[in-house]
């Protein structure tokens, strides 16, 4: 049996935590972003979600464009670029609502993966480097901060075509460079046999050995290396603004660890209640995601809760979102077969 012929439920499963992720980073973003506060674990565990539940979301999108090209290549490419269209116009109509919304980036990183799909792994190894050297480049030409208002997270200039641009492909939430790379090295996962143990065991220990070896990297280079006070310390972090190389590797490897993870853990757990309850919301992501943004956060920003809360309140609003969300989804797949805005893509674009 060919081993991509089936549907690989672990990658499911690595949605459904990755969207997770995402949910509890946005609503902190929304709720707690004008207070300063530390408050523990919960503080920590959302600073190590920051830019890698969403890289690990990116890198599961390049597998699946990897993964369809498999079977029809010639319609894969119109149907990217149609679908590249449509997340562009959606994800437009949600920066109205939203400023790290990353649908639009979304449609940017389908259309030039789609055209990259062709090209060797070695190219592709060569483009994820190309991405990064240029994008630190691009550090010590440009003003990084260019658009930004920090304190009230918001971004002047955005529909201008200077300020789309700078922000796509330069300082945005997910910029281009060096985002795409995380789109690449999905389709490059995309090639390998993601249902072989051997594979998997290699995708977690390669992930850890990443994540490990960024943060100390960064830790002995910021610590002893490089002084404190000089501002070439955002060259060696790995927070997610501005995505130096370190934290690229450190999201790199922990998208790798957790989809690793959840392809092992897919087939031990197939067929428990947890999987069939928690499966429909990984496959309608597209669905929550906009409804996480108009329904959560609008209830949210109606209750006045906007930039005034902590980040465990945010959290926790979080957690009851998510909660809702994978209820619904459950609900909805008993009677169709795909999410709203999964079925309306599809119907809009093949």
């Amino acid at each position: 049996m060919n081993l991509m012929s089936t549907r690989l439920i672990g990658l499911d499963i690595a949605r459904y935590f990755a969207f997770i992720g995402m949910v509890i980073v946005n609503f902190d973003i929304a709720m707690s972003h004008g207070v300063q506060s530390n408050e523990g674990v919960i503080s920590d565990l959302i600073g190590l979600l920051q830019g890698r539940a969403s890289a690990t979301f990116v890198v599961l999108a390049g597998i699946g464009l990897g993964l369809s090209s498999l079977k029809r290549m010639s319609q894969s490419i119109k149907i990217t670029i149609k679908r590249s269209i449509f997340l562009l116009v959606l994800g437009l109509l949600n920066m109205l609502i939203f400023v790290g919304d990353i649908l639009h980036y979304y449609a940017f990183y389908f259309f030039f993966g789609v055209l990259l799909l062709p090209l060797s792994n070695r190219m592709l190894i060569g483009v994820i480097l190309f991405l990064n050297v240029v994008f630190v480049a691009m550090l010590f030409s440009f003003n990084y901060e260019a658009g930004w208002n920090f304190e009230e997270l918001t971004y002047s200039g955005f529909w201008t075509i200077d300020g789309f641009i700078r922000n796509l492909f330069f300082n945005g939430f997910h910029p281009i460079l060096p985002w795409l790379g995380f789109f690449l090295f999905g389709i490059l996962l995309s090639r390998v046999s993601l249902r072989e143990r051997q594979v998997q065991v290699k995708m977690i220990a390669w992930g850890l050995t990443a994540i490990l070896f960024a943060e100390v990297m960064s830790f002995i280079l910021s610590s002893y290396l490089i002084p404190i006070d000089s501002e070439l310390q955002f060259l060696v972090m790995t927070d997610s603004m501005p995505p130096m190389p370190l934290y690229v590797l450190a999201a790199t490897g922990a998208a790798s660890l957790v989809i690793g993870l959840c392809l092992m853990a897919s087939e031990r757990f197939k067929d428990s209640n947890v999987y069939h309850l928690i499966s429909p919301a990984g496959t309608q992501t597209l669905t929550l995601y906009i409804l996480h943004i108009v329904v959560g956060l609008g209830f949210v920003d109606a209750l006045g809760l906007t930039g005034s809360q902590t980040s465990s309140q945010a959290f926790f609003a979080a957690l009851i979102f998510c909660i809702l969300g994978t209820i619904y989804a459950f609900f909805w797949s008993r009677w169709f077969s795909r999410g709203i805005f999964e079925s309306l893509m599809r119907k809009l674009t093949g």
